[in-house]
């Protein structure tokens, strides 16, 4: 019996092998169509036939740029860089015609999105697509996919061809995320057997962490459509709002048992505010594609995985656009072929399928050309007519940066800020002319705004492939209102710029940093790492005329490694790079604690170290990463677990320990990592770091358990029922004790948090203990099941204790999801430069 299955497994892999063999551009392209000679080949460039290899991003990028260079149908810009460094390059393809006169036809279609476009002629208009590629790197079919669409949409001549550039505008991104697939081509292409191996437990099946589906810091780019806070989707959105694509497709991969998907996704898992007609245009687009897999003899589904809810989605983005965003999802063979419930799938044939999709979806363009371009027309036209009256209006007195980056936000996606005439209250609430922003309702974007501000907690459906709430204003922390009169607006803000602070004077005393500035843990740590003696204050007190809160930081002048000169020259630089404000005081007499009180405690320097590695989410300790790294400018050491044993834990305050699955440590690691937070360090856990805690007797806590019962639910219902009682990402309600070092700088006793967890750990029953406590009746914005809710109610998601002479501290939810939660990452801060006063 061995011996045949070893037989078997060898003809797949030959078969897989000589299919390559015979490999040749004959296999994607069409054949009734002439190619002219004087466009390079990709082979030419690139060195082999797409699908003998995974390409690089560099060679994905010489080639982009030979046929930049080649044909007059196609231009190219570069409209940024990744992190890496790697250029973020866009072509646009259409007739030699239209290239002549784009800007002018550009100006016509974002006209269609403007008041007056009735006088339009949508017959004479091209439509404009938008096909982006690969924005998981790991998925690579769809770039290696752009090589092959690419070279057709600049070689093939005909009648057919030659209508399409003449009615289509195309604008054509290989890679949305460059330095995943770069990552992601070097694993599959340096583990490729010269005879393909297709045993999917192979080497070139099983990337090493954190895989290529990340971009640099290990973010899914495909969530960040909304809040737009890396460079990659800062370059695609600036693209999105300078041209308002009708049709944006997003070519994604699969697990390898699937076949090949495409939208409309499950009906009742679209958003409400998507028109019913998006998904109508959408499910028709889908005929041409399901009629070109037909010829093709590929199977494929549709309507029955995958949703249009959450808008941070690239096919789900366009649709709050007035445009139409489409899926594809191609099973993966995740390296160059693999044995399937399907039999052999090969890299070759995911890319064809890719191929086909992208010449479906201009097909469907051409055709359907007009009563797309109408769709948009009327879209914006409806938008304006049904926004309410009045504005919103967000911001905070005491930390004016966080107001600021959210107003970056919403001015990358075009949306017009206001400031206040005068001062406002609303709904108990007050916003200052200087630090406060106000957004019209009735404007273009009055869609688009309604859903980053709204707050939804009813659904038509419990199961969600993404988050059910995103709220900005939420996550940002700030005050906000829904219905001031427009008549309170004063002028229009053309250009964003910072906040202004005042000059730091100069003291021969002391000076104060407050706080509530989201950028104040910035400002300290460049003061400590300047090797300057800085304290924090433990309780309220008051000075000139002035309140400061909590968590107040001391820098005294004298006994400092700097004179009062150096001193007020160093401040003055921290101040104004950092953008917070640095009061300079001439004596320690305050009312309340006075400065030389035993009541401000000595601060040293964070030496910070995060794991990562086989057995931590990549995701989580990328954002970690990512908020050191980029926000704080703070420098933070990356521990692999395969080499935590050999680490010097001794190096470091703080270890941060993201969410992780399985494994992550051994018990010899386990033991070490005690021994080290015993000897003094502080271990911040993450998530289901609650249960690695209790089992290692880190941390003693008390986990609910799960005392759901299924009732009248059948095998059938099993899963949705499961689903439905999942937390994918849900907004609730805490209320603080912000005299507890956790909380310093928060000015507000109740604090919205992000969940994505079922871990609900009972609070202590000595109040104190609870500095973070969700309310009774938590839920502020997203989906949670009845008993979830219940199970929630008065937990904590924050635990404190003593281990030895170290500390270790436990956050249930992600205090840094995705990099746009700003509302509570300064709780991560609190607890590395605080932790040994809590």
């Amino acid at each position: 019996m061995k011996n045949i299955l070893r037989f078997l497994v060898f003809c797949l892999c030959f078969n897989a092998a000589a299919q390559e063999e015979d490999l040749s551009l004959a296999y994607y392209l069409p054949q009734d169509v002439n190619y002219n000679p004087e466009i390079p080949k990709p082979q030419e460039v690139i060195g082999y036939i797409p699908g003998e290899w995974h390409v690089t991003h560099d060679l994905l990028l010489s080639y982009m740029r030979k046929l930049a260079n080649a044909s007059p149908r196609i231009s190219l810009e570069n409209r940024g860089k990744t992190y890496e460094g790697r250029p973020l390059v866009l072509l646009t393809i259409t007739s030699e015609e239209n290239h002549e006169n784009l800007e002018e036809i550009r100006k016509n279609h974002l006209a269609l999105t403007q008041e007056n476009a009735s006088s339009l002629n949508t017959s004479k208009m091209p439509i404009v697509v938008n096909q982006g590629f690969s924005i998981h790197g790991n998925e690579p079919s769809g770039s290696n996919a752009a090589l092959l669409a690419a070279y057709y949409l600049a070689a093939a001549e005909g009648a057919e061809i030659e209508d399409l550039l003449e009615n289509t505008i195309i604008l054509f991104d290989p890679s949305f995320n460059p330095d995943g697939l770069q990552r992601f081509a070097y694993w599959a292409n340096s583990n490729k057997s010269e005879h393909i191996n297709a045993d999917p437990q192979d080497r070139e099946y099983d990337e090493v962490w954190p895989g290529g589906r990340t971009n640099h810091y290990w973010f899914d780019m495909n969530r960040d459509w909304l809040p737009v806070q890396l460079p990659e989707s800062q370059a695609r959105i600036g693209t999105f709002h300078k041209w308002h694509p009708n049709i944006l497709t997003d070519h994604h991969e699969m697990g390898s048992n699937a076949s090949f998907f495409f939208q409309p996704g499950i009906p009742s898992r679209t958003h409400p505010l998507t028109p019913q007609l998006n998904q109508d245009l959408t499910k028709e687009i889908g005929n041409y594609h399901a009629s070109a897999f037909d010829e093709l003899g590929s199977l494929y589904y549709t309507e029955e995985s995958f949703d249009d809810f959450y808008y941070g989605k690239g096919s789900t983005f366009p649709d709050i656009n007035g445009g139409i965003g489409i899926l594809f999802e191609q099973a993966s063979s995740r390296g160059h072929a693999q044995e399937t419930d399907n039999g052999i799938l090969t890299f070759p044939y995911t890319i064809r399928n890719q191929f086909t999709a992208a010449l479906s979806t201009l097909e469907a363009a051409k055709n359907m050309r007009e009563k797309i371009l109408n769709y948009q027309r009327e879209f914006y036209k409806n938008a304006r007519n049904s926004a309410e009256k009045g504005a919103y209006v967000f911001g905070s007195e005491k930390d004016a940066s966080t107001a600021y980056e959210l107003a970056k936000i919403l001015k990358k996606h075009k949306i017009k800020l206001y400031k206040l005439k005068e001062d406002v209250k609303s709904n108990g609430k007050s916003f200052f002319k200087n630090t406060a922003y106000a957004v019209p309702k009735d404007q273009r974007q009055h869609r688009l705004v309604k859903a980053m501000f709204e707050r939804r907690t009813e659904f038509q459906d419990s199961l969600f492939y993404d988050v059910s709430a995103w709220t900005l204003p939420l996550a940002f922390n700030l005050d906000f209102s829904e219905d001031i009169k427009t008549r309170e607006l004063g002028e229009e803000i053309q250009e964003l710029k910072k906040p202004t602070i005042e000059a730091t004077k100069k003291s021969d005393y002391a000076y104060l940093l407050p706080w509530e500035d989201y950028y104040a843990p910035k400002t300290l740590n460049m003061i400590l790492e300047k090797g300057l003696r800085a304290k924090v204050g433990m309780q309220q007190f008051s000075l000139n005329e002035r309140s400061y809160d909590y968590g107040t930081i001391l820098i005294p002048v004298q006994n400092q490694l700097l004179n009062s000169e150096e001193m007020h020259e160093f401040l003055q630089e921290v101040a104004q790079k950092s953008n917070v404000q640095i009061d300079a005081i001439n004596t320690g007499l305050t009312s309340g604690i006075n400065l030389g009180s035993n009541q401000f405690r000595a601060l040293e320097p964070a030496k910070v170290a995060l794991l990562v590695g086989e057995g931590i989410t990549s995701y989580d300790a990328g954002e970690v990463w990512h908020l050191f790294d980029q926000r704080y400018d703070m420098k933070i050491t990356k521990l692999d677990t395969r080499n935590f044993s050999r680490s010097n834990l001794s190096r470091y305050t703080d270890i941060i320990l993201p969410n992780s699955w399985g494994n992550a440590l051994k018990e010899k690691d386990i033991k070490k990592l005690k021994k080290w937070v015993s000897n003094g360090g502080t271990l911040i856990g993450y998530r289901n770091a609650a249960r690695f805690f209790k089992q290692k007797d880190f941390m003693d806590l008390e986990v609910k358990k799960d005392s759901l019962v299924a009732k009248n639910i059948s095998f059938e219902e099993k899963r949705d029922f499961r689903g439905a009682q999942g937390i994918g990402g849900t907004i609730f309600e805490t209320k603080l004790d912000l005299s507890h070092p956790v909380n310093f700088g928060y000015t507000k006793d109740k604090l919205p948090v992000f969940r994505n967890t079922t871990i609900f750990i009972e609070a202590d029953k000595q109040s104190y203990n609870n500095p973070i406590q969700y309310t009774k009746k938590p839920l502020l914005s997203g989906y949670v099941s009845k008993p979830r809710l219940e199970d929630i109610a008065e937990t904590v998601p924050f635990k404190h204790s003593s281990l030895g002479k170290g500390n270790v501290i436990l956050f249930v939810d992600n205090t840094n999801f995705r990099a746009f939660w700003f509302g509570t990452n300064k709780l991560l801060m609190n607890a590395i430069f605080f932790g040994d006063e809590m």
